[in-house]
């Protein structure tokens, strides 16, 4: 059914990069939402943004190790701006209006960013950040399989940046806020929480899951605006990991990577023609949602009235 099993194990690895993609971008939408009930429309553009700013700051003659702080410094003026100009005036407001306010974010960095970058594809620092190109090649089963080192350094850089964010959120006071932020909105506030401290911290966070997001996907296909829509793609892993699941955004992404993976290669390709992988998950995450609305990882809300 699946062939010889180095191509199998081939296919099943470029799953997992993109499902590892996949997650990462999740993370950012989770985080945000579990701490403020805001649905970040801007994470995409903040990927890209994130990106366009490590680049630009090395083509204006800065090396890579200052460009990268000097990058996440940029996030940080960026998660200030947004909480003191957009999300405090609108406390208390109804999710949808908090949810247009992250388009305006959205539509702001477009038109500020292509002010400041340009508009053209720009190839990602890979070299410079110290990311190996070449590949690694092993015969299993006495076949042939490649890894790309770069997607073997997207894998580990995740897997770091994941463990780095789990042990932050369990073991550090900040980290313990924005849990019970996330559980309890009113008890957290009660017992002298800043929200304003808080929010600031979750959207740099998420800045730096948008960073880490931008150079790994911009060092395969360059960095331009386009970029953006990769957002889209954590969307079936939000419905299908549920919104306020970190562990969901996880494994929602890799089952995602390597389910969609697999029907294109195996299904998509022979009897569709190709590019099911633009619809796929969707088709995934539908299925779910028709049995377990709130995702397989979210809780069952239940309002009273």
């Amino acid at each position: 059914m699946f062939g010889a099993p180095d191509f199998l194990i081939q296919v099943l690895w470029e799953g997992l990069v993109s499902g590892t993609l996949y997650a990462l971008i999740a993370l950012g939408f989770v985080l945000i939402y579990k701490s403020s009930r805001i649905f970040n429309f801007a994470q995409g553009i903040m990927v890209v943004f994130a990106a366009l700013t490590l680049v630009g700051l090395h083509e204006r003659g800065l090396p890579a190790w200052v460009a990268l702080p000097l990058t996440l410094v940029v996030m940080l003026i960026l998660a200030v701006a947004i909480e003191r100009v957009v999300l405090r005036p609108l406390v208390n407001q109804p999710d949808i209006i908090l949810f247009m306010a992250t388009i305006g974010i959205t539509l702001f960095l477009i038109g500020f960013g292509e002010i400041v970058f340009g508009g053209e594809n720009k190839a990602m620092i890979t070299s410079q950040l110290g990311i190996p190109t070449g590949s690694l090649e092993f015969e299993p089963f006495g076949g042939f399989v490649s890894i790309e080192q770069r997607d073997l350094t997207t894998v580990v850089g995740a897997i770091v940046l994941v463990v780095a964010l789990l042990v932050f959120l369990n073991r550090s006071k900040m980290g313990r806020a924005i849990r019970a932020l996330g559980d309890d909105h009113q008890a957290a506030l009660s017992v002298g929480i800043s929200l304003s401290t808080i929010w600031v911290l979750v959207w740099f966070i998420a800045g730096i899951i948008a960073l880490a997001t931008g150079i790994a996907w911009g060092s395969r296909a360059g960095v331009s605006f386009a970029l953006e829509v990769i957002a889209y793609k954590a969307l079936p892993v939000l419905m299908l990991g549920g919104l306020e699941s970190v562990t969901g955004a996880i494994v929602g992404g890799l089952m995602i990577g390597v389910a969609e993976k697999l029907f294109e290669i195996y299904w998509g390709q022979p009897l569709l023609g190709g590019n099911t992988e633009t619809w796929f998950a969707y088709v995934v995450a539908l299925m779910v949602l028709l049995f377990r609305p709130q995702g397989l990882f979210g809780e069952k809300i239940i309002e009273r009235v």
